[in-house]
């Protein structure tokens, strides 16, 4: 049986906004309800070691596959966000102080769920001296100190104004960086009004500087009003910044008081971005109505290392 997941409001700070109407999902866009019972041990070690995860907090479609797969994207540094983006679901305002032991605690979990590739994102702590830098370091060292085998993918803010901060999450030698541009850089004031478009591109650009062998990720949602040739620019900006994988998926509007969706796009589109992604020089695209950032994230970065190894091969 197939449901339409039903995302919980969260946002008691986000009253103010208009409501706009939620659009019925076409078909291809339902998923399966959670339920199974690897569903439930999965749930049973995020609990036990009290962490967060991006999977439950932003409400992510594809829970029920991927904890089912005992797949989990931990969220660190709470699950309070000082920022207010229209389209997410997590909640906004002051978080709490950093939990020193929260870097053992998501290491345990990755040994205990047997991940061989564990993603780690966070909220934004813009309250933070370093935008919370120096704990991601932290919770990479810890994981690779308890797993060396397993790679480390990060999912990281901007660190806006956080002179250092991406140096000292580089220095700690993920396997991927990830930092989602989110949008076009035209709907930057209404989607993300919090950040600057050209940071988070140059944020992207400076990890290879720093670092030439990291692989660099970066995502975009679609179906907010962009249109197709601000999509491709977006692409070539991308590639300017010699990032290796693209992520596309569709924007679905988590409650009335978010960003409304301007239309689904078709999966024939989608196919169409990923034929011009490859065109344009990068080693991996997920394009797809579906597609998150950290959806088959394992196995997407076995692709990209192959994909670089044949490259270079040529």
């Amino acid at each position: 049986m197939t449901t339409v997941l039903d995302i919980r409001p969260r946002h008691p700070e986000k009253a103010h906004r208009a409501e706009t109407p939620l659009l019925r999902k076409p078909e291809w866009i339902r998923v399966k309800a959670p339920g199974s019972p690897i569903y439930a041990e999965t749930q049973k070690i995020v609990r036990e070691n009290g962490l967060v995860t991006v999977c439950e907090e932003a409400g992510c479609p594809n829970i029920g596959e991927c904890w089912s797969k005992k797949h989990a994207t931990f969220m660190i540094m709470g699950d309070t966000c000082t920022r207010a983006c229209a389209f997410c679901n997590v909640k906004t305002g002051l978080p709490e102080a950093l939990e020193q032991d929260e870097p053992e605690r998501v290491a345990d979990a990755i040994v205990r769920m047997g991940l061989s590739h564990a993603v780690i994102t966070s909220v934004d702590r813009d309250d933070l001296d370093d935008g919370g830098a120096a704990h991601f370091a932290r919770v990479i060292r810890a994981a690779r100190a308890a797993t060396p085998t397993t790679t480390i993918e990060v999912l990281t803010p901007d660190f806006l104004k956080k002179d250092g901060a991406l140096e000292q999450v580089v220095a700690a030698r993920p396997d991927v960086f990830n930092h989602n541009l989110e949008t076009v850089p035209a709907l930057y004031l209404k989607i993300r009004p919090g950040a600057r478009y050209f940071h988070s591109l140059r944020l992207l650009q400076r990890v290879k500087e720093l670092d030439p062998m990291m692989f660099t990720k970066s995502g975009i949602m679609v179906g907010l009003g962009e249109t197709r040739e601000q999509v491709m620019q977006v692409m070539d900006d991308m590639r300017s910044a010699n990032i290796d994988f693209i992520t596309i998926g569709q924007y679905l509007q988590p409650t009335r008081k978010h960003a409304a969706i301007d239309r689904f796009v078709t999966p024939d589109e989608f196919k169409a971005y990923e034929t011009l992604a490859y065109a344009k020089g990068f080693l991996m695209v997920a394009s797809s109505p579906l597609t998150r950032s950290s959806h088959h994230a394992g196995n997407d970065f076995a692709r990209l290392r192959a994909a670089r190894a044949e490259h270079s091969g040529h």
